[in-house]
C-alpha cells in the first residue's frame, strides 16, 4: 500500500514532508501561500497520520524510497525536521527527482556529536524513546511542547499543534521508534558534497531542538545555499511567522 498523499494546484511540482509524529496537516496554511504557483503533494511518512499500510521499511533509506515511490518529479522538496532527513537521502539517492531543496529545522545530523555541537543531547532523544511504550501519546505532547518552546506566542501554537496532533489518526509506535532512531543514528555531513541544487535553509532563532547556529555551519558546506533565521522562532516557523515564512518559500521556489 502506497503512502498516503494529497495533490492540489497547479504548476510546477512542490513536495512537502512532515516532522516526527505529526502528519501532513501541518502544512495546511503554507499549502494556501504556494497554489497560485504551484502543483503541491503532501504526504504522510511510514506510520504517520493516513500511512498506516504495510511496513514501508524500518531504515531512512526505506522511507526516502517509500516517498520518492509516492511523489511526483521533478519537484521542489521541502522537509521539516525529521521529513528534511528523508528529503536529503532522497536527494542523495536520486538527484534528478529533486530541484530545489528547503530544510525547515532540519540538519544533516540531528544529535550532538564532538564535531557537531549543533544538535539535540543524545539523552534527550533516549528518554523519549524509552517512555514510548508507556504512553506515547504523552510523549508525543511533550515533543510538541519543545517543538515551541522559546517561540513567540508559544501557548497558542502549542494549543494549535495539540488540537492537530491526532487528527489523521493514532500514529504507528514502531514507526515512532523508527523515526526516532533515525534522528538519533544518522549523519549525512560527509554526504553534502553530492548536493548540488539550490537549497534553502529555515531555522528557528530560539529552536530548542535544532540549534540556529546549525544553519551557519550547513551553508559554508553547500555550492548553492541561503540561509534565512526566523527571530524569536522555535522549532515549527511555520506556525509562529507564517507570512514571513510563506514569503520565503515563494521567493526561493519562483527564482
Amino acid at each position: 500500500m502506497p503512502l498516503y498523499t494529497h495533490t492540489l494546484g497547479e504548476g510546477s511540482d512542490v513536495v512537502l514532508a512532515h516532522g516526527w509524529g505529526m502528519h501532513s496537516g501541518v502544512w495546511e496554511e503554507v499549502v494556501e501561500g504556494l497554489l497560485d504557483h504551484h502543483r503541491i503533494t503532501v504526504l504522510d511518512l511510514p506510520g504517520h497520520g493516513y500511512s498506516r499500510g504495510p511496513e514501508a521499511g524500518r531504515t531512512l533509506n526505506d522511507w526516502a524510497t517509500a516517498v520518492l515511490a509516492a511523489t511526483p518529479a521533478p519537484a521542489a522538496w521541502i522537509g521539516w525536521s525529521l521529513g528534511g532527513l528523508v528529503a536529503q537521502q532522497a536527494l542523495l539517492m536520486a538527484p534528478e527527482r529533486v530541484s530545489r531543496l528547503v530544510l525547515v529545522n532540519s540538519t544533516p545530523c540531528f544529535v550532538q556529536r564532538p564535531d557537531w555541537p549543533h544538535g539535540v543531547a543524545l539523552s534527550v532523544l533516549h528518554r523519549f524513546a524509552e517512555e514510548l511504550h508507556q504512553d506515547y501519546r504523552a510523549v508525543l505532547k511533550r515533543f510538541i511542547a519543545l517543538e515551541v518552546h522559546g517561540s513567540e506566542h508559544a501557548s497558542a501554537q502549542l494549543k494549535q499543534l495539540k488540537a492537530m496532533l491526532f487528527q489523521h489518526g493514532e500514529p504507528d509506535v514502531a514507526a515512532l521508534e523508527e523515526g526516532l532512531a533515525m534522528l538519533e543514528t544518522t549523519d549525512l555531513r560527509a554526504e553534502w558534497s553530492r548536493i548540488q541544487c539550490p537549497t534553502l535553509l529555515l531555522m528557528g532563532q530560539r529552536d530548542q531542538l535544532v540549534p540556529a547556529g546549525a544553519g551557519e555551519a550547513m551553508l559554508h558546506r553547500l555550492p548553492d545555499a541561503r540561509l534565512h533565521i526566523f527571530p524569536r522562532a522555535g522549532h515549527a516557523p511555520f506556525f509562529s511567522h507564517l507570512p514571513e515564512f510563506v514569503a520565503q518559500l515563494r521567493a526561493f521556489l519562483d527564482a
